[in-house]
């Protein structure tokens, strides 16, 4: 029997939990945000850029670009290889890279923390699920 975890509707519970999500733009094209930061912790987890990126349904090719453009947007490497070893070499995040997930963390629970109520009553808004919105439920005229 085939496992379709992926494609199962979430639970209700995960499905009635609010969240924030964190984009971090430095201007130009340099940016962070939850993708590049699971795929570091990933990493280190792992020890592998292909394993950090199965993990995240993503090709090998994908998660080398992603670490690619983070070692390039930093002043020091995020990610290097480390070769020899019975079994090969493999991936480290530097020091640098721990750093930019710790801050970035923090960073999260900070504007988490900080809004609470506006997260709440943005909730308190929101249709129930599986009710048709009020734009859906009445046709608006364009006279």
């Amino acid at each position: 029997m085939a496992r379709e975890t992926s494609k199962r509707a979430p639970s209700a519970k995960a499905a009635g939990k609010t969240s924030l999500h964190l984009r971090i733009d430095f201007g130009g094209t340099r940016s962070i945000g939850p993708g590049k930061i699971r795929l570091l912790e990933l990493i280190l987890e792992t020890g592998s850029i292909s394993a950090a990126g199965r993990a995240l349904a993503m090709s090998y090719r994908q998660a080398w670009l992603l670490v690619d453009e983070l070692n390039h947007m930093f002043r020091e490497p995020v990610v290097i290889a480390q070769t020899g070893g019975g079994g090969g070499g493999g991936t480290v995040v530097t020091e640098t890279g721990h750093d930019i997930v710790r801050l970035y963390r923090g960073m999260e629970r900070h504007a988490c923390g900080a809004s609470t109520a506006e997260r709440s009553a943005l909730t308190r808004l929101l249709a129930p699920p599986g009710r048709k919105s009020a734009r859906q439920a009445r046709p608006t005229s364009t006279r």
